[in-house]
């Protein structure tokens, strides 16, 4: 029998088999480098994800406003998330899914909130008795810009979706015709 095969045999025997220090250090060091390469692709798909989220709650809201207008506020629009939460006395159904009934609404790191329009004008009282508005603006802000998404959004009842790349929701004045606002292709 060769030394290095006694050796093996005396360590095994007195209960000394297992993992050198320097084995583990590498195993580590490998695991950490996998770790840094990974994490931030991790947290852009994050951000992505959350920013197709708040792009298809405004895209909800959209939808449940011109609902609401053609069903309950005869052709006013909701001033609030939560009046589209509330369902016509006739019915049960509501206009906007739950996740989406309260003002404002935190969803996938965006913060929703929906009220008046500047242009805005009282609009007729709605089948639960609630005043309507004439126009409405919407918008999505990451609840923390740059960690839980990098673009604010913002639409009105013309349905485009306007965004700002500096993470604060566009202005009234930046989606009106010529205001130099960027929309969703």
């Amino acid at each position: 029998m060769s030394a290095d095969c006694q050796n093996c045999n005396r360590r095994t025997a007195l209960g000394h088999s297992g993992f050198t220090l320097t084995e583990l250090l590498i195993v580590v060091a490998i695991t950490g480098i996998i770790a840094a390469i990974a994490v931030p692709a991790m947290l852009r798909a994050r951000r992505t994800g959350n920013e197709a989220s708040a792009i298809g709650s405004l895209r909800a809201l959209n939808g449940a406003e011109s609902s609401y207008a053609a069903v309950a506020g005869k052709g006013g629009f909701a001033p609030l998330i939560a009046t589209l939460a509330t369902p016509c006395p006739a019915s049960n159904a509501a206009f906007i899914s739950p996740d989406l009934s309260i003002d404002p609404a935190i969803k996938s790191g965006y913060t929703i909130t929906m009220g008046p329009s500047a242009a805005s004008s009282p609009g007729p009282l709605d089948c639960n008795g609630a005043a309507t508005i004439t126009a409405y603006y919407t918008t999505a802000v990451p609840v923390s810009a740059g960690l839980s998404g990098l673009r604010a959004f913002a639409s009105t009842a013309s349905g485009a979706i306007f965004f700002d790349s500096t993470g604060v929701a566009p202005t009234e004045a930046q989606m009106a015709p010529g205001g130099g606002g960027t929309t969703i292709q």
